[in-house]
């Protein structure tokens, strides 16, 4: 997997800016937002964060982005959310790693009047607005292609992110809902990837080389790995589904004449440059829903209009693990070369 290394070179280190003002009082009229994110590695990840300075920096109205950026679970994020408080955080833009678990900490920003805002998945904490992609909605519609396309019969992999994650758990439930209107659709492998390219890779590879039968991979974004896979082992290609990343689709773009069928499914990390535009909003007084959902669409390459959009959105030059979806009007207001950038205040 390629890693965007100058993504985190600038972010600014919490730890020194422990004593700054807290809570909506911006300094010169400007606000400070804290980020915190426990997947690091990840593409989609990087995207996300680098969508966030992006909308920062075109703001005009962000002094500076404070990055806390690991690997971990709740107990790190909540150490992570504490120090993005004590730092002066006016907004938290915040990647959960877990629903629930994470609440009191949200609560007691919230106390001080720091907006919290959830992306990507959902928290139940009542003070943060939640900014996600309608994750049940993209586990159903991509599991219903994918059945739909094997005719209601064979034996699929399921292949899941971070057990115990939010939008693993939502994607789960909506491949479940589509799964029970499949009764002759069998499930015989469902390993959790960790969303990492390596992981992936070698769990498909394993399958193949089990001589279990497979007739179709759904995957919970890490999509590329699976074709190659395929390719590798000199086998016939099966139906794929997977999400908008940019090497995936040039995938069912270029390799649809050697036998390649597959569907895209949105999930634009662009989700985090909208958290940070509802937060601003509301820093400054201007109404929003707490939960805002996107829905997702299916991007194929079975019809001639999918293909048309695929092709419409590919950009062969873009990091394979980049989701081509970049802007997410009215919200976000970068283009997509300064997100690619990943430069902000």
């Amino acid at each position: 997997m390629r890693h965007l290394g100058w993504f985190a070179a600038g972010a600014v280190a919490v730890s020194a800016l422990l004593g700054a003002s807290h809570g909506a009082s911006a300094a010169g009229g400007k606000f400070v937002v804290g980020v915190s994110n426990t997947l690091i590695g990840n593409g989609w990840r990087e995207e996300m964060i680098c969508s966030i300075k992006a909308q920062a920096k075109a703001s005009g109205i962000v002094s500076k982005v404070i990055l806390a950026n690991r690997n971990g679970g709740p107990p790190e994020q909540i150490a992570d959310l504490r120090n993005l408080i004590s730092a002066g955080a006016n907004a938290i833009i915040v990647n959960p790693s877990s629903r629930d678990a994470l609440n009191p900490v949200i609560k007691q920003a919230a106390s001080r009047g720091i907006v919290v805002v959830a992306v990507d998945q959902a928290v139940s904490a009542p003070e943060a607005y939640v900014v996600s992609n309608d994750q049940v909605a993209y586990g159903r519609l991509g599991a219903q292609w994918l059945f739909e396309r094997l005719h209601g019969k064979g034996d699929v992999v399921e292949m899941r992110g971070i057990d115990g994650v939010p939008a693993d758990a939502d994607r789960h439930e909506g491949f479940t809902e589509a799964l029970k209107k499949y009764p002759d659709i069998h499930v015989v492998a469902m390993p959790f990837t960790g969303w990492a390219i390596n992981t992936a890779s070698k769990q498909i590879r394993d399958l193949l080389a089990s001589g279990k039968q497979i007739d179709g991979v759904w995957t919970s974004g890490i999509d590329s790995a699976v074709p190659e896979a395929y390719q590798t082992a000199q086998k016939p290609f099966v139906p794929v589904v997977g999400a908008d990343n940019d090497g995936f689709i040039g995938q069912l773009i270029e390799w649809k004449a050697k036998g390649l069928t597959g569907a895209a499914v949105t999930n634009p990390p662009t989700v985090g440059a909208v958290g940070l535009a509802v937060a601003l909003d509301v820093l400054q007084h201007k109404s929003h829903p707490h939960v805002i959902k996107l829905t997702p669409e299916v991007w194929d390459n079975t019809t001639d209009a999918g293909m048309a959009k695929l092709k419409s959105v590919y950009i062969p030059k873009l990091d394979p693990y980049y989701s081509v979806d970049m802007e997410i009007k009215p919200y976000t207001n970068y283009t997509p070369a300064q997100m690619i950038a990943c430069e902000g205040p």
